[in-house]
Order: C-alpha cells, then sequence, then structure tokens
C-alpha cells in the first residue's frame, strides 16, 4: 500500500466515524436523524428481540475481537500496520451504521419522566457522556486512538511508537472514562423504552466483558498495570488524583 493511500485512507476511516459517531447522538436520544432508537415498532416483538441482539452481539464480536492483539498481528500480515488501526476504526464505524440502519424498535415503556427538572436532568447526564467519552479520546490521544498518527507516520515513512504509558488527570479518578461516558449516554432518558432497555442492557454486559479482556492485555503488557487496577476504581469515580499509570482505551 503506497503512502499517499495509507495516509487517505486513514482520513476516510476518521471522517467516517465522526459522522457516524454524530449520528449515534441522534439515534440514541431520539432527535433529527431518520432512525432512531425509540422509533414506531413496524416488526413483531420476537422477531425484533432477535435481530436487535443479533445485531448488538455482531457488534460486540467485530469490536472486541479485533482489538485482540492476536488479531492485530494477523492483520498486519496481508496490510501495512500503519492502516491496522484504521481498519479497525472503519470496520467499527461501518458495524455501528449497520445497527443502526437495521434496528427494530419494540415500543412499551419501562419510566417516563414528566416533569421539567426530571427531564432536564437526564439529557444533561446524556449529553454528558457523550462529551466524557469524546475527552477521554483527547485525555490519553485522539489521533492515535483512531489511527490518524499511524496514517501519518506510515505517510511519512517512519515508524510509529507506541503511545508512552502514562497519567492523565481523568484516568486517576477513573480507569476507564471513555467507558463510563458510553454508559451514561445510554442509560440517560427520560423515557425508557423497551427498545432503549435492551440497547442499554446488552451494551453494559458487553462493556463489562470487554474490560475484562482489555485490561488482561494491558496487563501482559505493562507488568505496573495490576498496581493501577488497585489504586483506580473501574467505573465509580473516586476524585482523588494519584499518579499512576493510565493507558488507552479500545
Amino acid at each position: 500500500m503506497k503512502r499517499p493511500i495509507i495516509l487517505a485512507f486513514g482520513l476516510g476511516s476518521y471522517g467516517i466515524f465522526f459522522v457516524t459517531f454524530l449520528y449515534a447522538i441522534g439515534f440514541v436520544g431520539n432527535f433529527i436523524v431518520p432512525t432512531t432508537l425509540d422509533a414506531t415498532p413496524t416488526t413483531p416483538v420476537q422477531d425484533a428481540l432477535l435481530i436487535d441482539i443479533l445485531l448488538l452481539c455482531a457488534f460486540g464480536i467485530q469490536h472486541s475481537g479485533m482489538a485482540r492483539p492476536f488479531f492485530k498481528q494477523w492483520l498486519t500480515k496481508w496490510i501495512p500496520a500503519a492502516a491496522e488501526r484504521s481498519v479497525y476504526v472503519l470496520a467499527s464505524s461501518l458495524g455501528l451504521i449497520a445497527l443502526m440502519k437495521y434496528w427494530s424498535p419494540i415500543g412499551g415503556s419501562v419510566w417516563n419522566i414528566q416533569g421539567p427538572f426530571g427531564w432536564v436532568a437526564a439529557y444533561a447526564l446524556f449529553a454528558f457522556g457523550w462529551v466524557l467519552v469524546l475527552i477521554s479520546t483527547f485525555v490519553i490521544n485522539h489521533f492515535d486512538l483512531f489511527g490518524l498518527r499511524q496514517a501519518w507516520f506510515g505517510f511519512r515513512g517512519r515508524p510509529c511508537k507506541p503511545v508512552k504509558f502514562v497519567t492523565p488527570w481523568l484516568y486517576r479518578i477513573v480507569r476507564h472514562p471513555l467507558y463510563l461516558g458510553w454508559l451514561l449516554a445510554f442509560w440517560a432518558t427520560p423515557t425508557m423504552t423497551s427498545s432503549h432497555l435492551l440497547f442499554a442492557i446488552v451494551a453494559t454486559t458487553y462493556i463489562l466483558v470487554a474490560i475484562q479482556l482489555e485490561e488482561n492485555d494491558l496487563a501482559e503488557v505493562h507488568p505496573e498495570y495490576k498496581e493501577y487496577q488497585r489504586s483506580v476504581p473501574m467505573l465509580i469515580p473516586r476524585f482523588v488524583l494519584k499518579s499512576r499509570p493510565a493507558y488507552q482505551d479500545e
């Protein structure tokens, strides 16, 4: 793969991710975009449940499977290492696009907050979750996380050294602020439908499993990660900053 193609592919993958990310905000929040999590049901409940669970499982398998070291090693036998992260970003974006396109709403109501204070509070937490996701990527290295740094070094014909294992302030409060942001974004809603509840439960289950896989990989590469696990909580923030190593989320 020629150097300009690596850079163009990296930029294109990032552009697709960013548009998908913005669309996902509207999809989960049920505004602006044409397909949403809680749209009017058009499929029998049992069929919708099967479709949605399969979509969520397929995304989870792709997202975590491609992030595992053994898959990265296999993939870089066929493509330049500089393009590996961009391939992951593109595949994850396409998986999320498929999930949003083929999502089958179920309907039903679990809770419905009527008061203005509760409504505002729910959407404030929803917005905070998405902002936390984005901030978490910049606190570590946003451009490395989404493949742009690797593509740039590939374009220049230089090796891309891994990002150093450091302690950004946010990662001294909670080990997985990015995943915490996703959880807030998925659960904070003034109207919880059956569709939304299914999405939130399966996504939460996936996140908890993904954290275990990711931390096992990190502990193998960084012996000091065990001490970091003991010092910083996984998902419930502790607002006491300590100088401990942090890491890069998937």
